[in-house]
C-alpha cells in the first residue's frame, strides 16, 4: 500500500500549444490506469509529472513517500541489444527496487508476439498500482479499469474496461446524432409550416387590403397574421439553432476517430486467383551470414496473410529479399511480381518523398486526374482543407503520413501488399484508420505485425512462421 497520489489542477503547455488544463485525479494503491490519446497530446509527459520528473505549467502534484519504477518509450542504454531486449533489462530494473507504482510508456512497441503475451500475463498478475502510456489494444482490454483520454485540451476520465469505455462512446454519439437528425427534421417540418403560413397570410393580406380600402381603419389581417408567424418561426428557428450547436459541442468531446472509406483501384476483375508470390526452398542471407532458410511461401491474388515469428527470425529481411534488395542474397526458387507490382508500406513511410506536398504526392502518382479529383480522393482519406492539401509532407503528424501513405496505395493499388509494422508507434486513431483501409484491401497482401488484436481486425486468417 501506498499514500495515494493526488493531481490537483494540472495544466500543460509547450510553446504555442496547450496539451491539457485543469486536471484533477487521485492515483490510489491499486489502481490500474491506462493514459491513451492522440500521439503530440503531452501522454509521456503526463507520466513523467506523475513521476516528479517534469514540472506542471500549473497546478500541483503530491506523490510524497512513493517509490516509482519507470520504463521510457526510448531507451538510450545497452546499444547493444534490439528494442526488444533493451525494453526487457529496463524493465528487470524497473521492478528491483520494489516499486509502489509502475510507470510504463508504449511498452509493447518493440515486443514480438511472445514477449508481448509475456508482458500482458505478468502484469495481470502484478498488484501494484500500474499507469500505462499504451494504444495497444490487447493491453488496454486485459490490464486497465480507469482510463485517462487526452484530447481537445482535456484530460477525460472513464471508470471501466476498454471495451466499455468504446461501448459508451459509441452509445452517446448515436444518441446525440439520432437528435440531430431529429433537429433537422424540425426545422423542415417548420419550414413547411412557415410556407404554408406565409401563403395563408397572404390570401388574408389580399382580403385585408380591399376591406381596409373599403373602410378605412385596422390594419390588414394578413398582415397580423405574417407578423405572428414569423414571430413563432424565428423563435423555433433559434431554440433548434441552440440545441443543435449544444449537441456537436457535445458529439466533438465524445470524438471517435472519422471513417475513411477508400475505393481501391484493383477490383475483382484483375485479381487473377493465381499464385502472387511462391518460395520454394527459400534462403536469405547477409554476405555470408544466413538469416533464414528452408522457406516455403505462397500466396495467391486475394490472400491476406500474417508473418510471425521471434525479433530477429528474419521477417524484415524476408520483405527485403521479396523487393530484391542487393545486399540480400537469395538462394532457393523464387517466383515474384514485378517491383511495378509491389507496394510497401512500413512504419518509417519510407515510401513519401519528404519535400512534395500532400496533393503533389498524389498528382505526380496520377497526373491524368484533374485538380479537382485529386482534391475528392485526399477528401475520403481527411484531407480537406486547403492548408493540408498544400502541407509538405516533412511537417505531417504519424497519423498524416499513414494516411497519406494509405491514399497512395488506393490510388494505384499494387497486387501485392507488403506491410512491416505498421501500427508501432501510432496513436488509437490512426490504427483506426489503417484498420478500415487495409480491410477493404482487395490484392494480395502480407504483413508483419505483433498486434493480434490488429490482425484479427483487418481479417487476417492465415498465418506463416519464421
Amino acid at each position: 500500500m501506498h499514500p495515494p497520489i493526488f493531481l490537483s489542477h494540472i495544466s500543460l503547455y509547450f510553446p504555442g500549444k496547450i496539451c491539457f488544463e485543469y486536471f484533477s485525479a487521485q492515483i490510489q494503491a491499486g489502481n490500474r490506469i491506462a493514459i491513451i490519446g492522440n500521439n503530440g497530446t503531452g501522454k509521456s509527459s503526463l507520466l513523467k509529472i506523475i513521476k516528479g520528473d517534469l514540472p506542471a505549467s500549473e497546478g500541483e502534484i503530491q506523490n510524497k513517500n512513493v517509490s516509482f519504477g519507470y520504463v521510457p518509450q526510448l531507451i538510450y542504454e545497452y546499444e547493444n541489444l534490439s528494442g526488444g531486449e533493451k525494453f526487457n533489462r529496463a524493465l528487470s530494473v524497473a521492478f528491483s527496487n520494489h516499486p509502489d507504482i509502475l510507470l510504463l510508456d508504449e511498452p509493447t512497441n518493440h515486443l514480438d508476439l511472445k514477449n508481448r503475451r509475456s508482458l500482458i500475463k505478468m502484469l495481470n498478475f502484478y498488484k501494484g498500482t500500474l499507469v500505462v502510456v499504451s494504444h495497444d489494444t490487447e493491453l488496454l482490454r486485459s490490464s486497465i479499469d480507469i482510463l485517462w483520454r487526452i484530447d481537445n485540451g482535456k484530460v477525460s476520465v472513464f471508470n471501466g474496461k476498454y471495451d466499455d469505455y468504446r461501448q459508451t462512446i459509441m452509445q452517446e454519439r448515436q444518441n446525440i446524432e439520432n437528435e440531430l437528425e431529429f433537429l433537422a427534421k424540425e426545422k423542415k417540418e417548420n419550414h413547411k409550416a412557415l410556407m404554408k403560413e406565409q401563403q395563408r397570410a397572404k390570401k388574408n393580406k389580399e382580403r385585408g387590403r380591399k376591406f381596409v380600402e373599403r373602410k378605412k381603419w385596422l390594419p390588414a389581417l394578413g398582415d397580423l397574421n405574417q407578423s405572428y408567424a414569423q414571430k413563432t418561426t424565428g423563435k423555433n428557428k433559434g431554440s433548434i439553432s441552440n440545441k443543435r450547436k449544444i449537441l456537436n459541442e457535445r458529439l466533438s468531446s465524445l470524438r471517435l476517430p472519422e471513417i475513411i472509406k477508400p475505393s481501391f483501384s484493383l477490383t475483382a476483375k484483375n485479381i487473377a486467383s493465381k499464385t502472387i508470390v511462391s518460395i520454394s526452398s527459400g534462403q536469405t542471407a547477409y554476405g555470408h551470414k544466413i538469416i533464414s532458410k528452408d522457406i516455403n511461401l505462397s500466396v495467391t491474388g486475394s490472400e491476406h496473410l500474417a508473418v510471425t515469428g521471434g525479433n530477429g527470425s528474419g521477417k524484415t529481411t524476408l520483405f527485403r529479399a521479396i523487393l530484391n534488395y542487393p545486399q540480400i542474397k537469395k538462394t532457393g526458387v523464387w517466383d515474384l511480381p514485378r517491383s511495378e507490382d509491389i507496394g510497401y508500406l512500413d512504419q518509417c513511410y519510407s515510401s513519401l518523398n519528404d519535400i512534395k506536398t500532400v496533393l503533389e504526392t498524389l498528382a505526380d502518382l496520377s497526373p491524368e486526374k484533374t485538380h479537382a479529383e485529386i482534391r475528392d480522393f485526399l477528401n475520403d482519406f481527411l484531407f480537406r482543407k486547403n492548408e493540408e492539401v498544400n502541407k509538405q509532407v516533412s511537417v505531417l503528424s504519424g497519423g498524416e503520413k499513414a494516411r497519406l501513405s494509405l491514399a497512395k496505395i488506393a490510388l494505384q493499388t499494387p497486387r501485392l501488399l507488403l506491410i512491416d509494422e505498421i501500427t508501432n508507434n501510432i496513436d488509437l486513431e490512426t490504427k483506426e484508420h489503417v484498420t478500415q483501409a487495409l480491410k477493404e484491401y482487395p490484392g494480395a497482401m502480407i504483413i508483419i505485425s505483433h498486434d493480434s488484436a490488429f490482425l484479427e481486425n483487418i481479417g487476417i486468417t492465415h498465418y506463416y512462421k519464421l
